[in-house]
């Protein structure tokens, strides 16, 4: 960054007007460190980066070994990325010590789209709740591809029975950002609250997140 006036750098830019005054480019050069011999300066890295990513929010559905494949990102500078990320995601999760009331949709999107929204492949999990609808635990059954993950009411009823849950949630994430459910998505919700019913356990509802909505199978009637 030395081809910049001092007062352009996005370091001490920072320090001189607070970190709202930098762009998103600028935020993703301080986190690379410095350039490449090849490319330039950190922000042409920087630029070349979201430009491949598809913007900052994107960086979140990328793993290391895509961004490693833009140049002037090795392996040591995609897993700084990665954990700066991941590290902004869990400043939006509360502390493991806060009793989290789920009692409608939205409620459970605020909980759930910090932890699970914009992953690069799908996932399922169940969030299992006490008798009041507090959580009590999270758990991911099943890691897919980037469209689909395979999971079975056994395996979710299984876990909420292990973990004495009167009821859960129900969730999994669309890496394309759209959580617009498919006729898969409505059969398996209407198997889980059928399973859940035999047991005594409440399908509270099922939520599919995408990177910054959600979509709830209780409030669209499904369930």
């Amino acid at each position: 960054m030395k081809e910049l006036s001092r007062e352009d750098r996005p370091r001490e830019k920072l320090l001189q007007h607070g970190v709202a005054a930098l762009g998103d480019n600028e935020l993703v050069a301080l986190v690379i460190g410095q350039g490449s011999r090849h490319r330039g300066g950190a922000l042409t890295v920087a630029n070349d980066l979201l430009a491949s990513c598809g913007g900052v929010h994107g960086l979140a559905r990328c793993a290391p070994d895509d961004l490693s494949r833009v140049p002037g990102i090795g392996r040591a500078r995609s897993a700084q990325i990665v954990a700066a990320v991941e590290l902004g995601r869990r400043t939006l999760v509360r502390g493991p010590s806060a009793r989290v009331l789920l009692n409608d949709a939205r409620a459970a999107a605020i909980y759930l789209l910090p932890r699970f929204g914009s992953r690069p492949v799908e996932q399922f999990g169940i969030v299992l709740l006490d008798s009041k609808h507090r959580v009590t635990r999270t758990t991911i059954l099943s890691t897919g591809s980037l469209n689909s993950s395979v999971v079975e009411p056994r395996d979710v009823y299984r876990e909420a029975t292990l973990g004495g849950a009167a009821g859960i949630v129900a969730f999994h994430n669309h890496p394309s950002g759209d959580p617009t459910p498919s006729p898969d998505d409505v059969a398996l919700t209407r198997r889980l609250a059928a399973a859940g019913e035999l047991l005594g356990i409440e399908l509270v509802d099922h939520v599919i997140l995408g990177d910054l909505r959600y979509y709830s199978l209780k409030e669209s009637g499904h369930l």
